[in-house]
């Protein structure tokens, strides 16, 4: 970082005025997007399904509490596993605290993972989390969202995830799944967003592309390496900062 380029003000606003013109461009498109996505087509949800959860038995139905609009965090969480996904663990962490901002703005906010729902609970206990968080273990949810795969299908390298086949390492994945219900009570699914397409309300994310390392995940095997759980940091190795990145001590 000791060896970037460094200009006078009146060329570093030039510069900026530049960059600027092209986030303009992009805020322009993505609003686009946005628009576009809301006039996407829209499918009705038939299957009844029922999750465990702190209520006892819940309905799909029952998730919206009442509003219009659901939002679905497909949280990798396999019914063998003692805690959940780190990753997922880093996106609850940026979404729990807005919930209460989307239920006024008729949206209710759920996770939904296949873990046995004590399992899950602990969990969330131990993370200090608000968010509702259901478990989908007796249902056919995570299968019918593209969230959960068989060993046959791993072992196929033909896992169907965001929208294509391919190799998929693991039984699970991320994902976010969004509904709508009618005045009638008729469900509809919406929207889904996988992979990369979940970037955008990890605000975390966000943030770190603005700085200048970004996000300093080039020299690890794989880019979240980095990551803890956030009650897991003061636990772990001390980072060590060197050149352009952080190096495992």
């Amino acid at each position: 970082m000791t060896t970037h380029r460094v200009v006078s003000h009146e060329e570093w606003i030039e510069a900026r005025r530049r960059h600027l013109a092209r986030e303009k461009e992009l805020t322009r498109l993505r609003d686009q997007l946005a628009q576009e996505r809301r006039e996407l087509p829209w499918e009705k949800v038939d299957k009844h399904y029922v999750f465990d959860g702190a209520k006892g038995k819940e309905s799909l139905a029952d998730l919206f509490e009442g509003r219009n609009q659901l939002v679905v965090y497909h949280f990798m969480f396999d019914p063998s596993w003692d805690e959940g996904c780190k990753s997922c663990s880093f996106w609850i962490d940026n979404l729990d605290g807005i919930i209460v901002h989307l239920s006024h703005r008729d949206v209710s906010f759920v996770a939904i993972s296949r873990a046995p729902y004590e399992t899950i609970q602990a969990y969330r206990k131990r993370m200090g989390w608000r968010v509702k968080w259901l478990s989908s273990f007796a249902n056919d949810f995570n299968r019918d969202y593209h969230v959960t795969f068989t060993p046959e299908e791993q072992a196929s390298g033909h896992v169907y995830y965001n929208y294509a086949p391919g190799p998929r390492p693991g039984s699970e994945a991320p994902g976010i799944s969004v509904f709508y219900r009618d005045t009638n009570g008729a469900i509809y699914h919406t929207y889904s967003a996988y992979g990369r397409g979940i970037e955008v309300v990890n605000a975390a994310y966000q943030v770190l592309d603005l700085v200048p390392k970004g996000r300093d995940e080039a020299g690890f095997s794989y880019p979240m390496e980095w990551l803890e759980r956030h009650d897991a940091y003061e636990r772990a190795p001390a980072p060590v900062f060197i050149g352009k990145g952080l190096s495992k001590p």
